[in-house]
């Protein structure tokens, strides 16, 4: 395994993070576009709608072109959230990663180096809509590069999130994730976090029949302290 180092976010990282997010956001597309071709309805969209045209035209071309048609509707409608979504984050938090995650006290922003590359990335921030200051905190954007990983680097930024967390007093650290996202699935939950719901984030992820799922991680000094009460 080749040495990495997760150290604090600087600028000159900036465009190496940005596009370690992007690509990483893009890899998801892939599977969604498998996800969705697997779902009920889909097979009776592909195979009723083709079988119905050529029963009305009796054109093999036509019901040919119906179907692809639909395909690249459905590649569309696959990809159309994850892009939404990575818009949004760059024009919004990542936009300025430094005022966004470093310019206030229990925020930060992680990258994992290696061979002089960022291949790893992770943020966390407040949850400020919480009645009770510093009890819970939210980690953000949890991204290794494709070939980085299966080398403990995600493990390492969770950690590391989770030691940040204990040293600035937080009770709770959360998250969300989709329940595509296998591979982050099972280290949350190998890594003690448990999940508390699913949702659906907008009509898009609803359309594609792919939840979001909340995990909850509660720092061991926090139980502690509600068990002495």
């Amino acid at each position: 395994m080749a040495p990495y180092h997760i150290r604090k976010y600087r600028e000159s990282h900036r465009t190496q993070v940005l596009d370690l997010f992007s690509r990483a956001m893009d890899e998801y597309v892939p599977t969604t576009f498998r996800h969705v071709l697997k779902l009920p309805q889909t097979l009776v969209l592909l195979l009723g709608v083709p079988l119905a045209l050529f029963l009305v035209s009796g054109s093999w071309l036509l019901a040919l072109l119906a179907s692809f048609t639909l395909l690249t509707a459905l590649r569309f409608l696959s990809k159309y959230p994850w892009s939404k979504f990575k818009v949004m984050c760059l024009r919004t938090d990542m936009s300025d990663i430094s005022k966004s995650y470093l310019s206030e006290p229990g925020s930060c922003f992680w990258v994992a180096e290696a061979e002089g590359q960022v291949v790893g990335i992770v943020g966390v921030l407040p949850v400020e809509e919480r009645p009770l200051p510093k009890e819970q905190l939210q980690l953000f954007h949890l991204c290794v590069a494709s070939g980085w990983r299966h080398q403990g680097i995600a493990k390492a930024l969770v950690r590391t999130v989770l030691q940040f967390a204990r040293d600035q007093g937080y009770r709770q650290v959360v998250l969300i994730t989709s329940v595509l996202q296998h591979s982050a699935l099972a280290l949350y939950q190998r890594m003690g976090f448990q999940k508390t719901h699913q949702f659906f984030f907008s009509l898009s992820w609803r359309l594609i029949a792919i939840p979001s799922v909340m995990f909850v991680y509660h720092l061991p000094s926090a139980q502690a302290s509600q068990a002495q009460e």
